[in-house]
């Protein structure tokens, strides 16, 4: 019986990390099925998901943890999934400012969504150089849900914010 794991990683990046958490993977006789991974401020940081057989799991976790400089949390068993929504993917454009993940979390969850992936970053202004926040991702929504909700959220939040959505 396969059971699934979704490990976090974060530790100093270096050339051969992933080859070493995929080595250890596949050695436990693991499938790795999907991740995300990031080099930030010289740090690697992962989330990824695998499955192998139960009789394995300890085996595998070992392995993982074994990998010098790693700080791993492993989940064992993945959460249900939610039911009756759609995903929406989410292209968010504005004037950055201090709590605007704050505000835009808030304005996803009264339009009834969730927030299933994000990433920020801050880009320069063309001309006038100052910090442009932009943030993209997937939204999921209940399916009856109109997602015009969700841009009138995000939107009421500034004039500034632009905000686009597409079938994800």
């Amino acid at each position: 019986m396969n059971q699934s794991l979704v490990m976090t990683i974060l530790g100093p990046d270096r050339p051969g990390l992933v080859q070493a958490l995929s080595t250890a993977v596949a050695d436990a006789g693991g499938n790795w099925l999907e991740s995300r991974m990031a080099h930030l401020a010289g740090r690697f940081a992962g989330i990824l998901r695998v499955e192998c057989e139960a009789s394995a799991v300890d085996a595998l976790e070992r392995a993982v943890q074994a990998i010098e400089g790693l700080s791993v949390q492993v989940q064992r068993d993945e959460a249900d999934e939610l039911a009756g929504r759609a995903a929406v993917s989410i292209d968010v454009v504005g004037n950055d400012r201090p709590g605007i993940i704050r505000e835009l979390s808030a304005a996803i969850v009264a339009a009834g969504g969730n927030v299933e992936e994000l990433a920020t970053t801050l880009e320069s202004a063309a001309m006038a150089g100052h910090p442009i926040f932009h943030a993209r991702g997937v939204v999921s929504l209940p399916e009856e849900a109109a997602t015009s909700r969700l841009v009138e959220a995000i939107e009421d939040l500034g004039e500034d914010l632009a905000v686009t959505l597409g079938e994800d």
